[in-house]
């Protein structure tokens, strides 16, 4: 318990951060086909994509991004 009193006065300006950083890291984040797609159209090369370089790593920075919100959403209904 005394961790999460000293963590408490600070945590709802780290859910803001969080959403923030996490908010901006889906919206960086490629779409993974195109309109066609939508419609009928062909679009094989999206199925068979494979993340590499800074895509890897944005994609993994919005699961850990998002695990951490989750962790700190719990503590602010716990607390």
């Amino acid at each position: 318990m005394e961790i999460i009193d000293a963590v408490l006065p600070a945590l709802p300006y780290v859910q803001v951060a969080l959403a923030i950083l996490l908010t901006a890291s889906i919206l960086l984040q490629q779409r993974g086909s195109s309109l066609g797609g939508a419609f009928g159209g062909d679009n094989f090369s999206s199925a068979f994509h494979k993340r590499r370089g800074a895509e890897l790593f944005l994609f993994k920075f919005t699961i850990g991004v998002s695990v951490l919100f989750v962790v700190a959403t719990f503590l602010n209904i716990l607390a």
